[in-house]
């Protein structure tokens, strides 16, 4: 039976999916299992990072195990989810991280994941830790500019990205949870090409079939912007801040084959998910 965390996240909620498609047993680890929408056959348990009985009991029987936990100061999630997994005999870890880590120059998120994914390393399990690029889905945050016809918010000028489909991101976890070939991998993860937030919206432009522009928005706008639209307090989004210059400069304009190597298929363009999310920011 595979754990998965993070069970109603952005990826967490894809490899549960994906997980009972193929007919494996999930238990999805959420904070309120009565508002969790999970596949039938799923089971839903309560779980807190901050309760290590919640996270034992959650543990308990596990073969396998995908990690997702918020970066915070100390790993302290990650470590807590490794003892548990530790003390349940749990065979298997997958770790959600992040490009860049242990990179200072990309902001704290980097040493904080550091710290998560050296605790898997150690954990005695065998270990895979997957480090995406930015989400297409983030540029979900724009929709409500998009629809109500304002240009989109960039906060990191021409600086690209190797942005990639939180599916693919969600299938190469799954390949990890179930093969043992994945054991002692870091892989990096990214779509087929870098680009821009303005390159994004060229791209949202053609598939939605009406202009678009972008508007850069200055360090104040920016933190405004945080503050607002992604709901972060100050002090996550001053190192965010730290990140996004990162990307500005040009040091996250990474692509990779890892995708290709563990699907066997090339990665998904952000057009594939533009032309499927498109009614999130408006159809004419």
């Amino acid at each position: 039976m595979i754990l998965v965390t993070g069970a109603t996240g952005t990826t967490g909620s894809e490899v549960v999916l994906q997980l009972a498609a193929r007919g494996e047993k999930v238990r999805a680890l959420t904070r309120d299992p009565a508002r969790a929408r999970v596949p039938a056959g799923v089971e839903t348990v309560r779980g807190d990072f901050t309760d290590p009985d919640s996270l034992a009991v959650a543990m308990a029987g596990m073969t396998a195990a995908y990690l997702v936990s918020p970066p915070g100061p100390g790993a302290a999630h990650d470590a807590a989810l490794v003892a548990a997994a530790r003390a349940a005999g749990v065979r298997r870890l997958v770790k959600l991280s992040a490009i860049g880590t242990d990179e200072p120059e990309a902001g704290p998120s980097s040493a904080w994941h550091g710290e998560g994914e050296r605790a898997v390393r150690e954990s005695g399990a065998e270990w895979t830790v997957l480090r995406p690029s930015s989400f297409a889905s983030n540029t979900l945050a724009w929709a409500e500019a998009v629809r109500r016809g304002e240009p989109v918010p960039n906060m990191s000028a021409n600086g690209a990205s190797g942005v990639i489909d939180p599916r693919d991101i969600a299938e190469v976890a799954v390949r990890a949870l179930l093969d043992a070939g994945h054991a002692g991998r870091t892989y990096t993860l990214t779509g087929p090409e870098a680009i821009s937030v303005p390159d994004q919206v060229a791209v949202l432009a053609e598939v939605l079939g009406r202009p678009l522009t972008a508007r850069n928005l200055s360090e104040d706008e920016t933190l405004d912007f945080l503050r607002t639209a992604w709901g972060m307090d100050e002090a996550r989004a001053q190192g965010v801040l730290t990140g996004i210059a990162y990307l500005r400069d040009g040091r996250n304009a990474i692509v990779t084959h890892d995708v290709p190597e563990v699907l066997g298929r090339p990665a998904r363009a952000f057009g594939e998910w533009a032309e499927e999310h498109k009614e999130a920011f408006g159809t004419d």
